[in-house]
């Protein structure tokens, strides 16, 4: 089985500079995982940018530590790290009209499109796009509820 791209979406009722801000601070990681790999930041800026490196501590099992570089950016729009490998983990924000109640349409895709035929191979013969799905719903609550909260902190 070849792996594909996995994408879910989640409307948020915060602004998208709110989620961005999130993003883009892996400090806050580990707040919206909803793989329950990620441990914390433990190298890097406060605020990433297109080039950035940042370092995490994660664990699968046992404790690692993973360096990721940004690789797509736009701020308030888009955001994209990998790390050693190429595939990608990509958060795209939409700024959706009062008319529809306002808010953010955030989309997160594990995207493997950078992976060539084996690795795309071997990523699904092992499970990852089933197991990504999951996580990627997951983190979505997490960052939605994130945004929501920072939002109601601030009035």
């Amino acid at each position: 089985m070849t792996a594909s791209n996995v994408t879910r979406s989640i409307t948020v009722a915060a602004p998208a500079a709110t989620v961005f801000d999130i993003l883009a601070d892996p400090r806050q990681h580990a707040r919206i995982d909803g793989s329950g790999t990620v441990r914390g930041s433990l190298a890097g800026p406060e605020r990433l940018a297109l080039g950035s490196t940042f370092g995490m501590s994660m664990r699968i099992g046992a404790p690692y530590r993973i360096r990721n570089r940004v690789v797509e950016f736009e701020a308030d729009r888009l955001i994209a790290w990998r790390h050693l490998g190429t595939h990608r983990w990509r958060y795209e924000l939409e700024p959706l009209p009062e008319s529809d109640g306002g808010g953010t349409r955030v989309t997160e895709t594990w995207d493997v499109s950078h992976c060539n035929a084996p690795t795309r191979w071997a990523l699904g013969a092992l499970g990852y796009p089933k197991v990504h799905a999951r996580s990627i719903e997951r983190t979505l609550d997490n960052l939605r509820a994130a945004a929501e909260s920072d939002v109601a902190d601030r009035a």
